[in-house]
């Protein structure tokens, strides 16, 4: 049972497996990310598809100088699985979408907390959609992080805890942050089938395309005229989420959803590194405490994915040629 157990985790590896260098990837994509959701918000009060065009427009700059530098920039564009690309951005820009309209209705530390239910969603499509082998340790991984996210974000979660029921606006706030992560899951299942077939600049691209299509489809809808700063911050934006997108994609090329997703809940240890350095926010006994949980639950998976690296080098090293 145990040897058949092993060979079916085998057979749902990626055929590039270096899960330390995909954590590393997923990382650095969620700084992108962070300076990508800092420039968003200092646009101030500009409109959901204006922002979403912004956004996917010039995050299609560093894409492309990506595919120059790999001599790409023509065959980039060339794809046999079109509609699966299609399919994979309009899911991204509802996730997109969702995820403004919860930040719109929610106070900010209820509408992040909850995004962090993202990797459970991952984990359980993965195994249900992937069918990768997801143990135990993983599990444990994911809700000891989810743990810690919530110490951290306990004491502004005025939400939960003034003991008032939601309003209506607050009720449609809390169900579009939900579901913005399942739909947000999805989509990083989308993305790890294509980097199967598809190149990492490939898949952004049409990603960047497809949400860029989608923005600029809101123009009839009341787009406003915008400052110098906020055209700066919103140009910045993209070109931040572009190289994210990037570093994210390419991370889901060399390890499992499984694996890499729980490292979303480092980002929550950037925020706060950027609330101190950008604007005095001195972190709380709570912040500091539940960011020692996130960190030790990362570390973990990093452990145990080095541990499994090394008994599967092992195995090979040991296991007799086939006839």
């Amino acid at each position: 049972m145990k040897s058949s157990s092993k060979a079916a985790s085998r057979r749902h590896e990626p055929s590039d497996s270096r899960p330390l260098l995909a954590i590393g990837l997923k990382v650095a994509s969620i700084l992108f990310f962070l300076g990508m959701s800092i420039c968003l918000k200092a646009a101030g009060d500009v409109p959901l598809g204006q922002l979403v065009f912004y956004r996917s427009a010039f995050a299609i700059v560093p894409i492309m100088l990506m595919l120059a530098w790999h001599r790409k920039l023509l065959s980039g564009i060339k794809t046999n699985h079109a509609a699966s690309h299609v399919l994979r951005g309009l899911v991204g820009v509802a996730s997109m979408g969702l995820q403004f309209f919860a930040l719109m209705h929610l106070p900010l530390p209820e509408a992040v907390t909850l995004n962090y239910a993202q990797p459970l969603f991952v984990i359980v499509f993965s195994a249900v959609f992937l069918g990768e082998v997801v143990r135990a340790y993983r599990w444990g991984a994911v809700m000891i992080g989810l743990v810690g996210v919530i110490i951290i974000s306990w004491p502004s979660l005025s939400l939960f805890t003034s003991g008032q029921g939601f309003t209506n606006g607050q009720a449609a706030g809390v169900t579009a942050a939900l579901t913005a992560t399942a739909v947000s899951a999805v989509a990083l299942l989308l993305v790890r089938r294509l980097v199967k077939t598809e190149e990492s600049g490939t898949i952004v691209l049409w990603f960047s395309l497809t949400s860029t299509v989608v923005g600029l489809l809101t123009l009839p809808f009341g787009w406003i005229s915008l400052s110098w700063t906020q055209f700066t911050v919103l140009i910045t934006a993209g070109l931040c989420g572009g190289v994210a997108q990037i570093l994210m994609t390419e991370g889901y090329r060399h390890a499992e959803v499984s694996t890499v997703a729980p490292f979303e809940y480092t980002s929550m240890i950037w925020a706060i590194a950027a609330g101190y350095f950008l604007f005095g926010e001195v972190a709380s006994i709570n912040m500091l405490v539940g960011g020692v949980i996130v960190i030790i639950a990362g570390l973990f998976i990093i452990w145990r994915e080095r541990r499994l690296g090394l008994e599967r080098a092992a195995a090979k090293r040991v296991t007799p040629p086939g006839p």
